[in-house]
């Protein structure tokens, strides 16, 4: 049992680690702004990572340096880059908002 655990905080972690960057602290900011309770938290991570991946697919279009491409959606490796994702925001979005609702009521 407790090696599930650390299996769990390790994803997290990792999770984490993807969205520490500028890309995803911009998207969650972004996120926090439309988030107005607390019950949207799962749809706004849903919607954050949406994004990041619009951004992602798109980024070689914008900047002229590539064609686009459709993600590789039938391998594993790119199913567990969402999830990390999820994990990551989920994470990085509770924490933002959690500051944005002290700030505000202060």
């Amino acid at each position: 049992m407790e090696n599930f655990f650390n299996d769990v905080l390790d994803f997290a972690r990792t999770g984490f680690a993807e969205v520490n960057a500028v890309q995803g602290l911009v998207v969650a900011i972004i996120a926090v702004l439309f988030m107005s309770k607390w019950g949207q938290w799962l749809a706004i991570t849903a919607g954050a990572v949406a994004a990041h991946v619009a951004l992602d697919i798109m980024a070689p279009v914008f900047a002229e340096s590539g064609p686009f491409r459709l993600p590789p959606v039938l391998e594993g490796h790119y199913w567990r880059y969402i999830g990390l994702l999820l994990a990551g925001y989920f994470i990085v979005v509770g924490v933002l908002f959690l500051l944005k609702k002290l700030i505000i009521r202060g």
